[in-house]
């Protein structure tokens, strides 16, 4: 087999040019993610990327030094499918991994859900992410879970609403009550006056008067901040004589007689 120094010089230009292109992409790839990730795991991807580029450039050039590209891929045959199907999900985290570093929809400490599971943000590698879960454990999801799951960041947005539903008796003045629920809001230190809260009566239940209460604070006390309210809700309302009804059922009983003429109830 005779190679023209024609192939030589173009096979040479090839690994070049593909070094030449890994350089400019690595640079790139580099100011993207140098504040973003650690520096060992930013020059893990820089060598992935630096070795996967020249290398497809090396296969486009092997023909004009007369070889066969497809006959190298055949050699590798068995032990190619299994390194390609053993390898595809690392790939798929790695990318997964790559992207999500990129475009940041959660940071290191941030509160997310994801799927099931709901926790703090412990750290986000190249592979995985872990969550440490409200209740202490430590869980790991993939990054490519990660990536195609929908996150929902608790802490992203700077404040946060929630809301109880109160319910009175029919015999307790409304108004008052949520005059009283107001009073309680605007006292609270967490409690934001813009979006301002929001109470009134949105159902008249089967054994209650039902008002809702719409309230935001800041994301990062947002916890604190219902559960403080809400106790101080209850207490407020005791002192003023205003019943948190249990549900109720009132039952009627209709006398009669059976066939006997004997008094009945049902």
């Amino acid at each position: 087999m005779s190679v023209s120094v024609e192939g030589l010089l173009i096979f040479a230009f090839a690994v070049a040019l593909g070094v030449i292109v890994a350089k400019i992409v690595g640079i790139y790839i580099r100011r993207t993610l140098a504040e973003k990730i650690p520096k060992n795991e930013l020059n893990l991807i820089l060598k992935i990327v630096n070795v996967t580029i020249i290398t497809v450039f090396v296969l486009f050039a092997l023909p004009f030094v007369g070889v066969n590209p497809s006959g190298l891929i055949a050699a590798g045959g068995f032990a190619g499918l299994v390194v390609g199907f053993a390898s595809r999900s690392v790939v798929a985290n790695l990318v997964s991994g790559i992207f999500l570093m990129a475009e940041r929809p959660v940071r290191i400490g941030d509160q997310i859900m994801v799927g099931d599971v709901a926790g703090f943000v412990e750290d986000i590698q190249i592979l995985s992410t872990i969550i440490r879960t409200y209740d202490g454990l430590f869980v790991r999801i993939p990054n490519e879970k990660m990536f195609t799951s929908n996150i929902v960041n608790l802490v992203a947005n700077p404040v946060r609403r929630f809301e109880y539903v109160i319910g009175i008796s029919y015999k307790d003045d409304a108004k008052r009550a949520i005059e009283i629920i107001k009073r309680v809001i605007d006292d609270h230190p967490f409690a934001l006056k813009n979006p301002e809260p929001q109470i009134f009566v949105n159902e008249l239940g089967e054994s209650s008067v039902n008002i809702v209460v719409r309230v935001w604070s800041p994301s990062s006390v947002w916890y604190d901040a219902k559960t403080e309210i809400l106790w101080k809700i209850k207490v407020e309302l005791d002192k003023a004589g205003i019943e948190i009804p249990f549900p109720q059922r009132v039952v009627w009983l209709r006398r009669g007689k059976d066939e006997l003429g004997k008094d009945v109830s049902a």
